[in-house]
């Protein structure tokens, strides 16, 4: 088995941004579908034992992505994000929210923007996220909710889902 794919979780305070960068055995086409179709999103993003379920999606400049997370239990934890600037397997920019199930943003948790690179690394992909945040105190909070264990966790599924649809 393979080890040592790069994940970098940094976080800076000063800028109020998280910097992720993660590399995938698969090539960039590949993992940009993975970010940006909401039936291969629906497989891997959300950490165990969490599934994801899109109630809408366009993925286009101006568009959404309107999701949840589902515990076990069956409680729902929803998501909106807006694509601002798409430059197909390059980038995309986006607004990301926590919403409720009709897609109404959620002010008292923290809203982001978000910057998702994807580049090549040899016949691997490697992702940046640059997630950045209205205040420290925003930065501090998803910090304190997980952000670092979840991302993990969510990016490790999305390993799972690449060893069975890589072509």
């Amino acid at each position: 088995m393979k080890h040592h794919l790069q994940f970098d979780f940094l976080v800076d305070k000063e800028k109020n941004t998280l910097t992720i960068r993660r590399e995938f055995w698969a090539g960039r086409q590949l993992v940009w579908d993975c970010y940006t179709k909401s039936e291969l999103l629906d497989q891997w993003f959300a950490p165990r034992p969490l599934t994801t379920r899109t109630k809408s999606m366009e993925f286009r400049e101006g568009g959404h992505w309107h999701y949840a997370m589902v515990d076990p239990n069956g409680t729902e934890y929803w998501g909106w994000t807006e694509y601002l600037k798409i430059k197909p397997i390059d980038f995309y920019t986006a607004l990301d929210a926590f919403s409720n199930a009709e897609g109404e943003i959620n002010k008292d948790l923290p809203r982001a923007e978000l910057l998702t690179t994807f580049f090549e690394k040899g016949e691997n992909a490697l992702v940046e996220i640059i997630v950045t945040y209205k205040s420290l105190s925003d930065l501090e909070k998803v910090v304190q909710m997980g952000m670092e264990q979840g991302m993990m966790a969510t990016l490790e599924k999305l390993d799972e889902l690449l060893l069975t649809i890589k072509k």
